[in-house]
């Protein structure tokens, strides 16, 4: 039934007639679920779509984005046949050129990622660069690197093919229809409403590309973006010009290029973008061209004139300027959507949506009919986003050096610099004074490590050894021999306290949660197919009241989490007060002597022993210590009000030095987490992998009354095995340094790739945490008993592999 145009009742609505929107509707109808709706304001293509340049190319910056891209490429190669609507798609290769030694090693770090993810690509002499784009100027080329398997293809004539394809098999296309507003029943999305009438939904996904940030603020729901003006320009017809050369990426001049009907492209990844429309998209005006800009743009085409000399003499016939939909984080949004189940996103593809959104969709809609994503992909997960990165000013700012960086070096550990300082610890100018530099995430200002001196605040960059690795290099073995202390406030805290705390918790947690007062728990929590959603600590305050600590990128999504699992008769109040306390971590072997000359409580491991959370005088005041370590050492993290944390501070720093005390940051924490093989949720473990393979099967309450969300699931797996695991690896020579996405060879054959990596001061070696996948159900001793190599840009490394931690493996150290 129909009312003024649209139907009252489907399954999914998808909101935005783009690429995007298209495949979600097309790949939901391939799966079978035919009572899809898709609604487009104005008509398809006429949002960002339309002025898409086209290009299909794979090399992105993590694995979960690479295979989204190649599951695009296999539609694209497809879809005509499936749909009888021509999509343009042709497949003719990327060169990515270096123009520099520093983009030429950038590009060898790349070809390893591609690698590690089944993905074709050479990297090419000048010589034989050349020879693969025959119009390039030779002059200064260093190299590149060729993807031969891609290739390029008209976004509108896509989109439309999707949009067949949909229709074809039962879906709802409406163009016009204006959505005011999402319907909302028992804190779920239940439909929206149109200019046209209310439509009933199970589900709802916001696919509305540049308008997604409005859009879902109708619901409540957070999807941070902001529209730049992105250009790019076409040439008169070129006589003589051959066809199907590959597109060249020249990320040194910010610039792309490419052949189209005998004339070239050449678009624009530069720096000085503006945002556009911050206080409003129009919803009325579809194709939207912006204003001309020769002023700025005209530098950035006389590089390429000197790349590409055929430009020198061919007439400009389009200059074109339009805007595109980027993040504050260079991330698109894709999943459910934290604050509203059955909603979900699909939006800031930031100019990459024609590429990605194929794929995407494909994944969306995998997602939304298994109940589970089919590629986990952390990194893109709306609930990462913070309340801060909503709000406009913040937005111009970040989201303008989004594209300012796109084509610049991507160095490892490279930071973010507009919109800072934005949210800082209470301890903020205590460890400034120290000689911190601050690395920031999610808007947390915290010292990545401690400079000796004011010339040495500033990153030096490198692929090899960076200029902090020394100093870091300190501050990692004062925790392993003497003490260290970090500021750890950025962590998230979660109070959780309710007649009927303790059985929600126990239904989310794999262990036992019903402990005594003021014992701490190390859990996962689970999705019901055994995949870790959370990666937690719960400690016991009270009968009634538990902390529970999390990541600070983890804190709003664990948040969500328990409410949702809250059911409508339990009394259970969940708060986020990671504002209100500070935290200090103090490790290392010292660090008992150090806490016990500032306080009257017995820290002895008889009295207090690992695991144990009390409150304890300290200075003038009172603290929680929590004995706990992410370092692989004896330490106590310190829970404090803000209005005593730099007291606290202070106290401990000034009783420091006959312990040998010295400030830490988090490239020192990482590298001792990493030595003793501690997980960290969203690096190495997510919502794909179960405890069996990560490791962290321990101590599971199997038989607890009420069991646990996840449980069958995990039973089954313990029942048949697992075929991949997470295993820790050690370079045998001393000097590479690991990054991520390294590939990994056990006896000569790739069985994974490295996930996370930092460089082991005290193991004598980069270290390494990464996942191998078996060829089949193999116990321990398969991992465990082959020959590991890593690749690096250089060659292939021996490393040692272990599926215990390489450094203490018992753990007598943390326990001492």
């Amino acid at each position: 039934m129909h009312t003024g145009g649209v139907p009252t009742r489907a399954q999914v609505v998808v909101v935005g007639g783009g690429v995007v929107g298209a495949a979600v509707a097309y790949q939901l109808a391939r799966r079978g679920w035919t009572d899809v709706v898709l609604l487009e304001q104005n008509t398809l293509t006429s949002g960002t779509t339309w002025h898409a340049a086209g290009l299909i190319t794979q090399a992105r910056p993590t694995h979960g984005w690479r295979a989204v891209v190649k599951r695009s490429v296999e539609i694209f190669r497809t879809l005509e046949a499936d749909t009888g609507f021509s999509t343009g798609y042709v497949e003719m290769g990327t060169l990515h050129l270096a123009m520099s030694a520093d983009r030429l090693e950038e590009l060898r770090h790349q070809q390893l990622a591609s690698i590690s993810s089944g993905i074709e690509v050479q990297l090419l002499d000048p010589e034989e660069t050349v020879a693969a784009h025959p119009l390039l100027n030779p002059e200064g080329i260093h190299g590149s690197l060729f993807y031969p398997r891609e290739g390029r293809g008209g976004a509108s004539d896509t989109t439309m093919s999707l949009a067949r394809g949909a229709t074809q098999r039962g879906a709802t296309v409406v163009e016009g229809v204006r959505v005011i507003g999402v319907t909302v029943a028992a804190g779920r999305a239940t439909g929206v409403r149109t200019d046209k009438g209310d439509i009933e939904a199970d589900f709802v996904v916001n696919a509305t590309g540049m308008w997604g940030r409005e859009f879902g603020e109708l619901a409540g729901v957070r999807v941070p973006l902001q529209a730049l003006a992105h250009y790019y320009i076409v040439t008169d017809a070129i006589p003589g010009l051959q066809r199907n050369l590959p597109t060249i990426k020249s990320a040194d001049d910010c610039s792309y290029v490419k052949d189209e009907a005998g004339a070239l492209m050449v678009g624009f990844f530069e720096p000085g973008s503006y945002a556009w429309a911050s206080r409003g998209i129009p919803r009325n005006e579809g194709f939207i061209r912006l204003p001309e800009d020769w002023d700025h743009l005209g530098p950035f085409y006389e590089r390429m004139i000197e790349r590409l000399p055929i430009l020198a003499d061919a007439g400009i016939k389009l200059h074109f300027s339009g805007p595109e939909a980027f993040t504050p984080d260079g991330f698109y949004h894709l999943g459910p959507a934290p604050q509203l189940p059955n909603y979900f996103v699909a939006a800031g593809f930031n100019s990459t949506g024609f590429l990605t959104g194929p794929g995407a969709g494909a994944v969306l809609a995998d997602w939304i009919v298994d109940g589970r994503p089919p590629v986990v992909m952390p990194e893109v997960d709306p609930a990462r986003v913070q309340p801060h990165e909503q709000n406009r000013r913040f937005l111009e700012a970040r989201v303008v050096e989004t594209l300012d960086r796109s084509y610049g070096l991507h160095w490892p550990f490279e930071q973010r610099t507009s919109a800072r300082p934005l949210r800082v610890s209470p301890l903020y100018e205590r460890t400034k004074e120290a000689g911190a530099v601050f690395g920031q995430l999610l808007g947390w200002e915290r010292p990545n490590w401690y400079a000796t001196g004011e010339a040495d605040r500033d990153y030096d960059h490198s692929f090899g050894r960076p200029n902090w690795f020394e100093a870091s290099g300190r501050e990692h073995r004062a925790v392993r021999e003497a003490v260290g202390m970090f500021d750890t406030s950025s962590f998230g805290k979660i109070l959780v306290q309710g007649r009927d705390a303790l059985t929600v918790l126990q239904r989310l947690s794999i262990r036992e949660i019903d402990v005594p007062i003021g014992r701490v728990v190390y859990t996962q929590w689970l999705n019901e197919f055994a995949g870790i959603e959370a990666d937690v600590t719960v400690t016991r305050l009270e009968e009634s009241e538990f902390l529970v600590l999390s990541g600070p990128g983890t804190v709003l999504r664990d948040i969500a989490r328990l409410r949702r699992v809250i059911g409508p008769d339990e009394n259970c109040t969940v708060a986020d007060i990671t504002g209100s306390l500070a935290m200090i971590s103090v490790m290392g072997p010292h660090s008992r002597d150090l806490l016990a000359s500032l306080t009257d409580a017995d820290l002895s491991n008889e009295a207090f022993p690992f695991a144990t959370s009390r409150e304890i005088d300290l200075g003038y005041g009172f603290v929680r210590a929590t004995r706990l370590t992410f370092v692989g050492e004896l330490g106590w993290e310190l829970l404090i009000p803000t209005d005593l944390a730099r007291h606290i501070h202070d106290v401990i720093r000034d009783a420091g030095g006959p312990y040998g005390l010295r400030p830490a940051g988090y490239y020192a924490m990482n590298s001792l987490r990493l030595e003793k093989a501690y997980r960290s949720w969203g690096h190495d473990i997510a919502s794909s992998d179960d405890p069996f393979g990560a490791g962290l099967a321990f101590g599971i309450a199997w038989d607890k009354p009420g069991g646990f969300i996840g449980r069958e699931a995990l039973s089954g797996i313990r029942e048949r095995g697992v075929d991949r695991r997470l295993m820790q690896f050690v370079l045998a020579d001393p000097d590479p340094m690991l990054f991520h996405d390294e590939p990994v060879y056990r006896d000569g054959v790739m069985v994974g790739r490295v996930e996370a990596a930092q460089y082991g001061y005290t193991v004598g070696g980069a270290v390494a945490l990464g996942w191998v996948q078996a060829p089949g159900i193999e116990d321990k001793d398969w991992f465990e008993n082959g020959s590991y190599e890593i690749q690096i840009p250089e060659g292939r490394v021996s490393a040692t592999a272990s599926l215990r931690p390489q450094y203490d493996p018992t753990s007598s150290r943390v326990k001492a």
